[in-house]
Formats: C-alpha cells, structure tokens, sequence
C-alpha cells in the first residue's frame, strides 16, 4: 500500500502539470493509472481511518459498556473493507484500462451465420452505447440479405475509468446460434455460428514495427462504399512478413485511411500474439480466442425458440436473450468477471 499511495501521489502531481496534457498519449495512460488507483488509496484510507476509531472503542469499552454495540460495529466494517481491499488488489490484467479491436466474422450457416453476426455488431453497438463508449467501424463487407460476413470495430472509451477491455475481452471466441432462419420455409431450428476476436488495441510505442517487414498491396475495393468503390485502388492489405500477419482494409475511400485503420488492427494483433507468446512461456496461457469459426468451440448458444443465453465457460444461463441481443451483455460479463475474481482468489486459472 505505501507504494501505491505514492504512486498515487507522483501521478496525481504530473497530471496537474499542464506540459503533460501536450502529450495526449502520456496524459491519457496517467488518468488511466491515476483511475486504477483511487479506489484502492480511497479504501485503503478508509480502512486506516475505521481501524483508528475502532482502537478508541475498544478504549472507552473498559469504561462504558454501551460501547460495545460500536466496537461489534466497527468490527465488522473493518471485515467488509478488508475483503473490498483484497480483491481490489488482486492481480490486474495490464490490458484492462486499454480500447478494444474488436471483430466479427461469420462461420459456418451460411446466409444465416452472416445475419447472426449482423446480430452480433448491433448487441456490441448498443452495448457500447449503454457504457458510453465511442465506436468506429474500421472495416465491414456486408451480404445482399444485410448480414455481415466480416466487420472490425475500434472501441474506444470516453473518460479514463472506463475499462473496455476489462469487459470486451469475454467476447473472443465462437458464438453460437440455434433458431428458425428467416430463409427457412419449414420452421426447422437451424444451428450455424460466428466468431468473434477482441484485442486490446496497443498504443505505437508498444509495438515497433520495422516498415522493411511490410509488404503494402492496393487493390480495388468491392461492396458498399461510394462512388470510389471499383474506380481507385484505396482498399489496403498489409502483410507483416515476419509473422505472416495479414489485415486488409476497404472501408473508407482513402488509401492513406485504410492504411492509417490497417496498422492499428496490424498492432493489435501483434500486441496480441506476443502477450499470448510470453503468457505461454509462463505457462498461464491467456483466455482462448477463435481460431476456426467451428459450431463445436462454442464460448456461448443464444437459442431464440426458448430466449436463451448460455455462456459455456461458467455456466450462465438467463432467460431474457431479448435483452441481452439487444445490448443488456452486463449479467453475463458480471458472471466472467466475478469467475476470474474467484479463480485469482482461489490461486487458480479460469482456463484451469
């Protein structure tokens, strides 16, 4: 705690410092810190406060009794304030007050998986909308029937306590679907899939790429997207050949744009990969993500027929996949959240 609370101190005292806030990225990681912080330097100081009031009872007790109700009081605060301390001190992903990649890509289904990740990017946007968050569609291709075969998505949040990973990174994995296809002329229940990946998105000094590992194609872009769509070469693919990672962007109408929107997916994924890599090497391999968009790794089922929303990982079910389509995701990430709680207090993994 005294580290803390002089952490605390320092970054409080630089954020007062006008010359930072000239730097948008150094100011905006300090009010990220400087959020993580104060609730734990708040209930640490309440906790010493409670503990002074608490010696004093057990003082006056010796004289009065009628103190006694106070010390069994002040007891049990200091047991609530204790247990709120602990789990605000347990371990923290590093990744947690970062902004979010976030893509979605339809599976196995057809047709119908293309709708259900149309599904899938409004339940997130009005999600996003319900957090206060700002969202930016880096790149989308869509189906004639307005379902989404690809679309990537750049969650950011608005003030310096909103933790977007902390809640998106859940979602990585396969979602998947059992209802009756609006193509479907016999009412039969179809189950069809599609996968979503979160990354958190990694600042330019966190990843240093060497622009002699990039090969930069152009090509012209297909599907909606203006009158530049089939006329200039502004869609972007960028390949990262030490690693093969490939991203290729079309949504907007610049090249310089879809580049600009490529590299920060490129970051991102490299970010991602060596986190997974390090997690690896000390043998606490990080939450799995989609790799293959199979109906059988599934992470969650919405199953419409009975309004049904499962999350496989700890077993939650409710009833209300209405809701929750329709952007209520906080009982279901709450459940993952309080699971990983569990297992750091249990000194275990989820994955575990």
């Amino acid at each position: 705690m005294p580290e803390l609370i002089a952490e605390y101190g320092r970054v409080g005292t630089e954020l007062s410092d006008p010359a930072v806030h000239a730097d948008a990225g150094r100011a905006r990681t300090l009010g990220r810190r400087f959020a993580e912080l104060a609730p734990v330097v708040a209930v640490a100081a309440e906790l010493d406060a409670v503990r002074g009031d608490l010696n004093a009872a057990c003082e006056l007790v010796a004289e009065d009794s009628s103190f006694a109700a106070e010390v069994e009081s002040l007891t049990s605060r200091i047991g609530e304030l204790e247990e709120r301390l602990t789990h605000l001190l347990l371990p923290k992903d590093p990744n947690d007050s970062k902004d979010v990649i976030l893509e979605v890509k339809a599976g196995e289904g057809g047709d119908e998986s293309a709708l259900f990740a149309g599904d899938l990017l409004r339940m997130y946007l009005r999600y996003a909308e319900r957090q206060g968050w700002a969202v930016e569609v880096l790149d989308e291709e869509s189906t004639d029937l307005g379902g989404i075969k690809s679309v990537t998505l750049a969650v950011r949040s608005r003030k310096p306590d909103q933790a977007v990973w902390a809640h998106l990174k859940y979602e990585g994995g396969v979602h998947r679907v059992q209802r009756v296809p609006a193509t479907e002329s016999q009412g039969r229940i179809h189950t069809s899939a599609a996968g979503v990946v979160a990354l958190p998105e990694a600042e330019e000094v966190e990843v240093d790429i060497d622009p002699n590992d990039l090969r930069i194609d152009v090509y012209r872009s297909s599907g909606p997207g203006g009158q530049s769509v089939n006329t200039t070469d502004s869609a972007v693919r960028i390949t990262h050949i030490p690693t093969g990672t490939v991203v290729s962007m079309q949504n907007e109408k610049s090249q310089l744009q879809n580049r600009e929107a490529g590299m920060r997916v490129l970051r991102a994924r490299l970010l991602a990969a060596a986190q997974d890599a390090a997690a690896a090497d000390a043998s606490d391999a990080r939450r799995s993500q989609v790799r293959t968009v199979d109906r059988s790794e599934r992470v969650r089922t919405y199953n419409f027929p009975e309004n049904r929303i499962s999350d496989h990982r700890v077993g939650f079910k409710a009833y209300n996949l209405d809701q929750v389509i329709d952007g209520a995701l906080d009982d279901v990430i709450a459940a993952l959240q309080q699971a990983d709680t569990d297992a750091l207090l249990a000194g275990t993994s989820v994955d575990d």
